[in-house]
């Protein structure tokens, strides 16, 4: 049986996986990339926190909230302001205002983290014959079971289309199943 190898999404080492569902090189890649997720989602709710905190009716908002609500750096803000890029306000020392109406114009509606979760995206795909493996042909393919196939389409929600007695899975997200693309 022939076995692929993958590359660690953390380290990016190339290693030989011992299951089909493996993305990590070792336990310690697995720690840190469990650890860097943790360290994501605290900052994505501290962000969240503040966003929430800034009036949607305020036309005139500072340059970190702008950044915040934006999710552009407040550096690059600072500098599009002082080339004249983006209209500001001076109101002082540390009180330059941007109008929210320009920023929307300029980067699109503001961020608001509490909407986008509400809604996943769903992925389009073509089940056209020509687009897709037959279950036979994935098992063949990547020296793997149907029975495992099967299981895999179910766990990882694989939309599958049946053409006569053949059933057919899109083949960038079987290629991306077990090249190890899709696994976080």
């Amino acid at each position: 049986m022939k076995r692929i190898n993958k590359q660690c999404l953390n380290c990016g080492e190339e290693f030989l996986p011992k299951t089909v569902t493996s993305v990590y090189c070792s336990h310690i890649c697995s720690k840190k990339a469990y650890k860097q997720k943790i360290k994501r989602l605290k900052i994505e709710e501290e962000v969240k926190a503040l966003t929430d905190k800034i009036p949607a009716n305020r036309a005139f908002i500072s340059v970190p909230e702008a950044g915040m609500l934006f999710g552009i750096a407040k550096r690059t803000l600072y500098r599009l302001v002082e080339q004249g890029k983006i209209p500001s306000v001076n109101l002082g020392t540390r009180l330059v205002r941007i109008d929210r109406r320009v920023m929307e114009g300029m980067f699109g509606p503001a961020r608001s983290l509490h909407v986008a979760e509400s809604a996943p995206k769903k992925k389009l795909y073509s089940l056209e014959k020509e687009d897709c493996y037959s279950i036979g042909e994935i098992a063949q393919r990547f020296q793997i079971s149907e029975g495992s196939v099967y299981s895999h389409i179910r766990k990882y929600s694989i939309p599958t289309r049946q053409i006569g007695k053949h059933v057919y899975a899109p083949k960038s997200e079987i290629d991306n199943l077990y090249n190890g693309n899709d696994f976080i």
